[in-house]
């Protein structure tokens, strides 16, 4: 059996969007960017968000006519063919796995925070690579499941961030002391460029919801509002969660804490009920995004499966209508990887960033080259200003590169290295006659399987 149930409606759909991008980038990674751009991590968040929302537009409309489960592995396969599609595959599947365990750090060194005890390494590492596995069984038990989860936990971290900003702003605005504003760039341009590509991370979890269009029902219309509905939502948190943070306490400060929501708010504020919840909903923001990242990184190995590019192990779909095979793997790689690299959060975060912009600038050429061979399809939505915003998402993608963290970009390339040797060895061993399932050529998806 390799076909998915197609059983989430809008609000599920768009909880999981929510789910995937609200967490770590907000909760921890505010506070490493702020000690890089300063105030002026306003507009790294502005700039971030820009950048991801042209990528979220061209998703919106490739969804609106691909129906099948992969995402960007399928746009690209069906624009340039079997190689490029899995090169983009590939390193999305990574990213989701890498980006799963950057989040894993954040979730422990919240929960050590919350629970008094120290955040040691060993802490960190421990508590990071036990949580991927328990989230990992729940997603064996089924889509409708961990929805439900999913939507309960999205519920709770927005409610914690609007009072964060509330709270916050009533503050900043009593006490009329806005000094913590100035010097705006103490870092320059540069640091304000360099804050993007971090918070960046905290805008992409969008393509979660393209990536499981085979699970969506109504997936033409559905698909493109739920992305662009949580997208809108993250984003204006997100603003007003930044303006408050870098206003109520000292930029250099905010970027030492490992919790740096709940610490600005304890200079405004020793309501301990307060406190205690958004120290608490951290842990809901990041127990959602580890589930959406299982999610989206299980869907796209499945994809990658039943295209025969990977093991046809991998695209078995279990009793409960899940891809138990790959759930499986992605549980474990993800607290792998937290054990590896001793939860270095920077490091993880940067890895993840350099396979994400590259997936992006692939969705960009792939709807600029699917307008071209696949023009007579059926659109339920289409990018406004084209060619110009998917033109200009593909030079920002390449900008964006350039304030990476270079090691971490060297592992990403070893590790796409990696994916070419595996997929040129794995082609030589095919049988005569087997292809690639690329999909090219037609305007209409292939059914399942």
């Amino acid at each position: 059996m390799t076909e998915l149930n197609r059983s989430l409606g809008f609000w599920g759909a768009a909880g999981i969007g929510i789910g995937a991008i609200i967490g770590t980038g907000i909760f921890v990674l505010i506070g490493v960017a702020s000690g890089i751009a300063g105030p002026a991590v306003i507009l790294s968040f502005i700039i971030a968000g820009f950048v991801a929302l042209l990528t979220g537009l061209s998703t919106a409309e490739l969804s609106s006519f691909i129906h099948e489960t992969g995402g960007s592995y399928i746009y690209t396969t069906k624009a340039f063919g079997p190689f490029p599609g899995f090169v983009v595959g590939w390193m999305k599947s990574f990213d989701y796995i890498v980006g799963a365990s950057a989040v894993s750090v954040g979730f422990a060194a919240y929960f050590a925070y919350f629970a008094g005890i120290p955040a040691t390494p060993v802490t960190i590492v421990l508590v990071g690579t036990t949580w991927p596995l328990v989230l990992m069984l729940l997603n064996l038990k089924g889509i409708q499941e961990a929805s439900w989860t999913n939507n309960l936990l999205v519920t709770l971290k927005i409610l914690a961030l609007l009072v964060f900003i509330l709270v916050g702003a009533s503050a900043l605005l009593a006490s009329a002391n806005f000094s913590n504003y100035h010097p705006f760039f103490p870092r320059g341009f540069s640091g304000v460029m360099s804050g993007a590509s971090i918070i960046f991370f905290a805008f992409i979890g969008f393509n979660t919801i393209a990536m499981m269009a085979e699970e969506i029902k109504d997936p033409e219309k559905t698909v493109p509002k739920a992305i662009l509905f949580a997208f809108a939502v993250c984003t204006m948190i997100y603003i007003g969660v930044s303006i408050v943070a870098v206003g109520i306490v000292n930029w250099q400060l905010l970027g030492t804490s490992s919790a740096p929501l709940e610490f600005a708010l304890t200079t405004v504020t020793d309501n301990i009920f307060i406190l205690e919840f958004v120290a608490v909903s951290a842990l809901f923001a990041t127990t959602s995004v580890i589930m959406a990242s299982i999610l989206g990184g299980s869907r796209a190995l499945f994809a990658m499966a039943r295209q025969g590019v990977l093991p046809d192990t991998l695209a078995t779909v279990s009793r409960q209508g899940v891809p138990a095979h790959t759930i499986l793997l992605c549980g474990l790689v993800i607290s792998g990887i937290v054990l590896a690299t001793r939860g270095n959060l920077d490091w993880l975060a940067s890895i993840f960033n350099f396979g994400t912009l590259l997936t992006f600038f692939f969705i960009n050429l792939s709807l600029i080259r699917l307008r071209k061979t696949m023009p007579d399809a059926e659109r339920g939505f289409r990018v406004p200003l084209y060619p110009y915003v998917p033109v200009f998402a593909l030079i920002s993608c390449i900008v964006l590169a350039f304030y990476l963290n270079p090691n971490a970009v060297m592992t990403a390339l070893i590790f796409l290295s990696a994916g070419v040797l595996y997929y040129y060895y794995h082609r030589g061993k095919k049988p005569a006659g087997h292809t690639d399932g690329s999909g090219t050529g037609s305007g209409k998806n292939p059914p399942p399987g």
